[in-house]
């Protein structure tokens, strides 16, 4: 054996020792946070066992008290330990904190915390992160660098800088080995087949993870990130309501993204707003998920709440776009032929012929069209007539309810086909914060402006303003058609 050959063949060893040293590392944390998990249930199993008889012996106010007690302590606890444990479990934390039916309302506090912070990493390992990706330590990178985080989140925090030339930013930094533990979680099937069968028992679970691997795995690469939200930012430049900060390319990396900084109330602040200024927050909102959906062909898939920034008078900042699916004009014909048979053309037969060859509902079904509509609609209810109409928490929670209604006939013949399994995460998160606000709009008369089959008039004040934004842009939208 030659040296050549011999070095080949060392390098091969070494190649191979790694890679096996990585799964070993993999399957460690792997282990590690299925225990934490297991852990954490059983904890809230032993809570509850252990007042069975208080909770079996008192009566009326008093057990109600206990109960809302026991929710608040097993609430904390999953904020404490996921919130810990960052990656894919602590967002399946957040959707919880706004999705789930029913909670008290300290209960949903308490998780609400998973949106908007967690534990940071210390300042070492962000600067380490920053010289790895730029090449300088952030002293030297930027011209101001705060060690301590504004926010941090499931895979990444972010701070505060001033670049050399003076410009004031948002530091996104991804948290050391976050890929790997995101690698552990999505290697650890049984437990989230387990949690996807709790959450959505009659839908394809194998298609479920398959999508939220695709989708998780993208979040780790910022260079990506960074990709989406420029494409989103320069759509929305000049937008009168929507904000999407700009990229600063040069100071971005796989693991690093900055942009322009962004202030502004959270949805906590907000929901203490008047009505009206609630009203125009969730306008924005809306026209902002169904404009990037039908303009753009591209869909933020990570709707919670620590993702918006408010100002007032209906400006909304949108900010996190490492969850985003794009989709092709093939993908949006089946949504808009549902939307067009049900609302306009008012076919429930057409309707329920576009549900199934989009895969929602399994071909010749033995079910009645009238059952179908009636268990589908509610989806649709807001945009079905013209008018202003409130989107209330029982109504939102409704939504919930018929999405996760294993025992309703239709539930064994609807499907999430794997391309939309994003899409029905956000119309679901996006319900549940527009109830939050008890949002009243013309939600019709929006829908209408945005959709490309109808594309009518302004029906509100901020559609005027939205319609000259879109009078003064450059002819042909920047859609991605991938």
């Amino acid at each position: 054996m030659n040296k050549r050959t011999a070095a080949v063949a060392l390098g091969g060893v070494a190649a191979i020792v790694a890679v096996a040293a990585v799964r070993r590392r993999t399957g460690t944390i792997r282990l590690r946070r299925g225990a934490a998990a297991l852990r954490l249930a059983a904890r809230g199993g032993i809570r509850y066992a252990s007042n069975a008889p208080a909770l079996f012996t008192l009566a009326g106010e008093h057990r109600q008290r206990l109960r809302n007690d026991l929710a608040l302590q097993t609430a904390q606890d999953i904020t404490d330990t996921l919130g810990a444990m960052k990656g894919v479990l602590m967002k399946i934390g957040q959707m919880a904190s706004y999705l789930d039916d029913g909670l008290a309302p300290p209960v949903r506090r308490t998780l609400s915390a998973l949106q908007d912070s967690v534990p940071p990493m210390s300042p070492a390992l962000a600067a380490g992160v920053i010289e790895s990706e730029l090449g300088l330590p952030p002293e030297r990178a930027f011209a101001r660098w705060d060690p301590d985080p504004i926010a941090a989140a499931s895979i990444g925090q972010v701070h505060r800088a001033v670049t050399l030339d003076g410009r004031a930013v948002a530091v996104k930094v991804q948290y050391p080995g976050i890929a790997e533990t995101m690698a552990a979680d999505l290697a650890n099937v049984s437990l989230l087949r387990r949690l996807l069968k709790l959450t959505a028992p009659s839908q394809d679970v194998e298609a479920l993870l398959t999508e939220l691997r695709d989708r998780v795995l993208e979040e780790l690469d910022y260079r990506r990130e960074a990709a989406n939200q420029e494409l989103l930012a320069s759509y929305y430049l000049g937008h009168p309501t929507i904000g999407v900060p700009r990229v600063i390319g040069e100071l971005s990396g796989q693991r690093v993204i900055t942009s322009e900084l962004a202030d502004g109330a959270r949805f906590s602040e907000v929901r203490s707003w008047p009505q009206a200024e609630r009203d125009l927050a969730a306008e924005t909102i809306y026209r902002f998920v169904f404009r990037s959906l039908y303009e753009v062909h591209a869909f933020n898939g990570d709707p919670h709440p620590g993702n918006y920034l408010f100002h007032g008078g209906g400006r909304v900042t949108f900010l996190d776009f490492g969850l985003v699916k794009h989709f092709t004009l093939d993908d949006l014909r089946p949504l808009m032929t549902m939307a067009r048979t049900l609302c306009v053309d008012n076919d429930a037969e057409a309707f329920r012929a576009a549900m199934e060859d989009a895969g929602f509902l399994l071909p010749s079904a033995p079910l009645s069209t009238e059952m179908i509509v009636d268990h589908l609609a509610v989806f649709y209810e807001t945009i079905r007539k013209p008018g202003k109409l409130t989107i209330t928490p029982d109504y939102a929670s409704a939504v919930v309810r018929r999405f996760f209604d294993v025992r309703s006939p239709v539930a064994g013949y609807a499907r999430i086909p794997q391309s939309y399994v994003i899409l029905q995460r956000i119309n679901l998160g996006l319900f549940a914060l527009l109830g939050e606000l008890s949002a009243t709009a013309d939600w019709r008369g929006i829908a209408e402006e945005i959709w490309p089959f109808v594309q009518g008039p302004p029906a509100t004040a901020m559609g005027e303003a939205e319609a000259a934004w879109r009078a003064s842009r450059p002819a042909g939208p920047a859609t991605d058609d991938r």
